[in-house]
């Protein structure tokens, strides 16, 4: 009808956190949520994006303005497809050349306190949001959320499991069981929402140590205080898997497991998420039996030293196990690759 105004769709603001486990999943949720009708702005850090960019050598990806100037826009091609996704980059405090991985506590201390404002600043320049999701692991989304007057969605991108031992640390500092001490070191837990029976030495790491001052509990303590304002919290699960788990945290929070979130069918990706350049090794694997192919990683985070680099390699050789085994080039330290 003539001078009939079209309805407005809803806008999300969605960040990622900045390591390589957080940004594919929430990559691939906002491409769900755009082909569902959203309009959404996905945010990612200055250091992020330029990663991305030397690793998929992005030359040909249109430049747009906005932030901090120009900048490729890896959503382009999925715009092509009629996805409203708007692109936006951020500072995390830190030079985009700073070594991050060489000085991780302090990017960490840099994310605890200096991305809010940032993201903020953003915030003011946009057209009026109906919703925020953020990863479960910022400090700051449902303070921010409050003070916009809109909904906080919080993205875990890990087990439910693992979110509610976090989401019930309470429940461990009541029981002697965080921080760690060696009295009760060989105890079972059993009294975790959804959680079965589970040692204490088989908790998350940062749950075993005994100093909690490091600035990653930090920003776990911090965090979980914001999760348990959230409005309702997605989770990249599967229910089948995780029943009784998520029926527990239910219970507490409208807790939603939304996963797996992959590409379409499991292709690749029309937009680029990998830090790293990736390799091919779909050949070289429909070549060996099917089962018997070993796959070794340590994820984005996670350092080792070199000695104890060499005895998984001679341990996997000696095995004679056909394995993929993917290795940053900074897993031992960007100063020694």
């Amino acid at each position: 009808m003539a001078g009939s105004a079209q309805p407005t769709k809803n806008h999300i603001l969605l960040v990622p956190y900045p390591l390589q486990g957080h940004i594919i999943p929430a990559v691939h949720l906002a491409l769900k949520l755009a082909a569902a009708g959203f309009s959404i702005t996905f945010v990612n850090t200055e250091a992020v994006h330029h990663q991305t960019v030397l690793a998929h050598q992005l030359l040909p990806s249109p430049i747009i303005e906005g932030g901090g100037g120009s900048h490729r826009d890896i959503f382009a091609a999925a715009r092509a497809y009629g996805l409203d996704i708007r692109y936006e980059l951020v500072g995390d405090g830190l030079p985009v050349c700073f070594d991050r991985s060489l000085h991780h506590d302090e990017f960490m201390s840099h994310l605890l306190h200096c991305l809010r404002d940032n993201v903020e600043a953003l915030v003011r320049r946009l057209p009026s949001l109906s919703c925020l999701i953020a990863d479960t692991f910022f400090v700051w989304p449902a303070t921010l959320a409050r003070s916009l007057s809109i909904p906080y969605v919080s993205f875990w991108t890990e087990p439910a499991l693992v979110f509610s031992v976090y989401y019930h640390m309470d429940l461990l500092r009541q029981h002697g069981h965080f921080p760690a001490s060696d009295e009760h070191q060989t105890e079972i837990i059993t009294y975790l929402p959804g959680v079965p029976a589970i040692g204490r030495m088989d908790l998350m790491s940062y749950i075993q140590e005994a100093d909690t001052t490091s600035v990653v509990h930090q920003i776990i303590f911090k965090a979980f205080e914001e999760a348990h304002q959230a409005d309702f919290i997605l989770c990249n699960t599967v229910e089948e898997l995780e029943p009784s788990t998520i029926a527990a945290l239910q219970e507490k929070k409208p807790f939603y497991a939304v996963g797996p979130i992959f590409p379409a069918r499991f292709t690749r990706s029309t937009v680029a998420t990998s830090l790293w350049v990736e390799s091919d090794c779909s050949q070289w694997l429909d070549a060996r039996p099917i089962g018997s192919v070993l796959y070794i990683s340590f994820g984005s985070y996670a350092h080792i030293k070199k000695a104890d680099l060499d005895e998984i390699a001679h341990g996997v050789m000696a095995s004679r196990a056909n394995f993929l085994w993917v290795l940053r080039p900074d897993v031992v330290s960007s100063a020694d690759p």
